[in-house]
């Protein structure tokens, strides 16, 4: 069963340590001491609780669409040639980088500052774990 200490499961939720052991003090996680005597929390629960917290930004386009992967944010980056253009948006703490024409960039009126949704549906996903890690 995966574990994780107080810093890494901060790092993966995207909060401080401290806010972290406010959770486990709270009642909202639970913590135990390793055989080195820190202390951890069960990687299956943290899982859940980031899962329960997790907060999306309404898709603000209306359209319905079989893709259940959406990602909000911002166009911070647009580089274009003659054809093709590269499209980079911020969406929460994830950087999002589409290939796209220099046409549909020009149409969808693309340039940093404006609001975009990342529709992402693919069989492709690659999962990978850390080395070391299981």
């Amino acid at each position: 069963m995966p574990q994780y200490r107080i810093a890494e499961a901060a790092g993966l939720l995207g909060v401080s340590d401290d806010t972290v052991r406010r959770w486990v003090d709270g009642g909202q996680l639970t913590a135990h001491r390793d055989d080195a005597g820190r202390m951890v929390l069960d990687g299956a629960e943290l899982a859940a609780f980031a899962r329960a917290q997790a907060r999306t930004t309404p898709d603000p386009s209306g359209v319905g669409r079989s893709a259940r992967n959406r990602f909000v944010g911002l166009v911070t980056d647009v580089v274009t040639d003659r054809v093709m253009a590269q499209v980079e948006l911020q969406c929460g703490p994830h950087r999002v980088v589409s290939l796209m024409s220099t046409e549909a960039v020009r149409e969808l009126d693309l340039r940093p500052g404006v609001l975009a949704v990342a529709v992402v549906k693919s069989t492709q996903v690659v999962v990978e774990t850390p080395g070391g890690m299981s």
